[in-house]
């Protein structure tokens, strides 16, 4: 039978990666956090601690931001784009508007902006409401300045995240013709999806081609898109529910190969984040299961 610590961490878990991945937008990352959780958390004497899951809590949140800080420094180094590793969710993180939005490519994005303390913050506030107390404890602050940080931190993420909510619906009719003008080789059709400053990130992390920095307007992100598709035969487009929304696998001879997410406004295609890093596809053979 299962100690109070196993099955306390056990029914907490899926909370736990959320909340890491949220703040590290890596997989892999979170579950190395998950890991270092488990070891400190088994260490506790269980029987004195009033609220299991508020503690749990806290030593995640102190282990991810210990490792936002060191992966802050990996990226400095990182070749080209850096993008979130995209994950194969399954439908009912799409019925959870607030919690699909948070891990949303475009959100995850917005965060990397922040500092290690004001996405700790904003993270623990906005999207898994927490009160002040609660996060003064885990970020190592005390409150008055708590909710300081988070006011600086909504402030930045509401200039910056996207202008409205789209629905599912919106997502997938936009990635449906956004896939027939890529397949049929459709420039104009193309261009009339996408805004006229539109941004295409490529992350390829050194590992496979990829464009080095953004590309920027419409123009050239639909040649760019159409060059790359008909040079080469083998290529098959799928539609997917990654991190909460629609979105687009691309695959060539049958092997995984990209995955692509959108950003809309205004009804037209404004981000397309593509990632082709072999590290960061391997969430994409499985569900992942987020929870708040």
């Amino acid at each position: 039978m299962p100690d109070v610590a196993t099955t306390a961490f056990v029914s907490h878990r899926n909370l736990l990666f959320t909340i890491a991945y949220e703040m590290l937008g890596s997989a892999a990352d979170a579950e190395d956090v998950l890991q270092e959780t488990w070891l400190k958390w088994a260490d506790v004497e269980h029987g004195l601690v009033e609220n299991h899951r508020a503690y749990l809590v806290r030593i995640v949140t102190r282990q991810a931001l210990s490792r936002l800080r060191t992966l802050g420094r990996r990226k400095e180094s990182y070749v080209g784009p850096w993008l979130p590793e995209p994950l194969l969710t399954a439908p009912d993180v799409a019925e959870d508007v607030e919690l699909a939005d948070s891990v949303s490519m475009a959100m995850m994005l917005v965060l990397e902006t922040l500092t290690p303390t004001e996405r700790a913050v904003f993270v623990l506030r906005e999207v898994f409401d927490l009160d002040y107390d609660e996060i003064a404890t885990a970020v190592d602050k005390n409150p008055a300045a708590v909710r300081q940080i988070a006011h600086r931190a909504r402030s930045h993420v509401a200039a910056r995240r996207p202008r409205e909510v789209v629905t599912q619906a919106e997502s997938r009719e936009a990635l449906a013709a956004f896939q027939r003008a890529t397949e049929t080789g459709d420039l104009q059709a193309l261009l009339d999806l996408l805004a006229p400053d539109v941004v295409f990130l490529g992350d390829g992390g050194g590992v496979k081609q990829a464009v080095a920095r953004p590309v920027v307007g419409a123009s050239k992100v639909a040649r760019m898109l159409l060059g790359g598709l008909t040079k080469t035969s083998g290529w098959e487009m799928e539609p997917a529910q990654v991190n909460g929304h629609p979105a687009l696998i691309f695959k060539f001879e049958g092997e995984l190969d990209t995955v692509i997410a959108v950003r809309i406004d205004d009804g037209r295609i404004s981000g397309l984040y593509a990632v082709r890093n072999p590290e960061k596809l391997s969430h994409m053979g499985q569900e992942t299961t987020l929870r708040r």
